[in-house]
């Protein structure tokens, strides 16, 4: 297909080229097939046996989990996340809309704008925090920090086997940067193993 179609997102209109829009609108299956039949035949995320089954989509994150997370400025967030984190933008929708960023091996997040009941964080309460897992977390730190993050606590190693540390970006948003020092049995610390990773 070529040309453009339309897409509503959030109760907002864009013009797609008409190949995005029929994905949007995905599962397809092909005629005299069912959706489960369809579904079956799709390829997994990464090969990650927990995701078999799983379908991607060029248009969309491959993660498992992908939070979605309000800003007032889309555009200037997508630069201080890169500058700030190393995030990588991968999908931009609109001009200042949404966007989709990559980070590491699989992590990624959807950085979407101010408008109607969805609201940046306010002060004074924190209801989320993001972990993000880095191989030299004082570098990652000292980063973000020079990019202007604020800094929620500096870097310490824990008995549960991470070095972590806590910073707030541009809107409010929590980050949590971690990396793993040594390999710790739950029990070690007080935890218990419900279930091997």
């Amino acid at each position: 297909m070529t040309g453009l179609g339309t897409c509503e997102l959030d109760r907002r209109r864009f013009s797609l080229p008409l190949a995005i829009v029929a994905v949007v609108g995905a599962p397809y299956p092909s005629a005299g097939q069912s959706r489960a039949t369809a579904n079956s035949s799709r390829p997994s995320v990464s090969g990650h046996p927990r995701l078999a089954g799983v379908r991607t989509n060029r248009s969309a994150p491959p993660a498992t989990v992908t939070p979605v997370l309000i800003y007032p400025d889309v555009r200037a967030t997508v630069a201080w996340l890169a500058s700030a984190f190393g995030f990588e933008e991968r999908v931009r929708v609109g001009e200042a809309h949404r966007a989709q960023l990559a980070v590491g091996a699989g992590g990624a997040v959807i950085v979407a704008d101010v408008g109607g009941e969805k609201i940046q964080p306010a002060a004074g309460s924190v209801t989320h925090i993001i972990k993000v897992r880095v191989a030299d977390v004082d570098a990652a730190f000292a980063r973000a920090r020079d990019a202007g993050a604020q800094v929620i606590s500096e870097p310490t190693t824990y008995e549960y086997g991470e070095r972590s540390c806590e910073l707030a970006d541009l809107a409010g948003h929590r980050w949590e940067l971690t990396e793993s020092v040594r390999d710790v049995q739950p029990e070690e610390w007080g935890g218990v193993t419900v279930s091997s990773w």
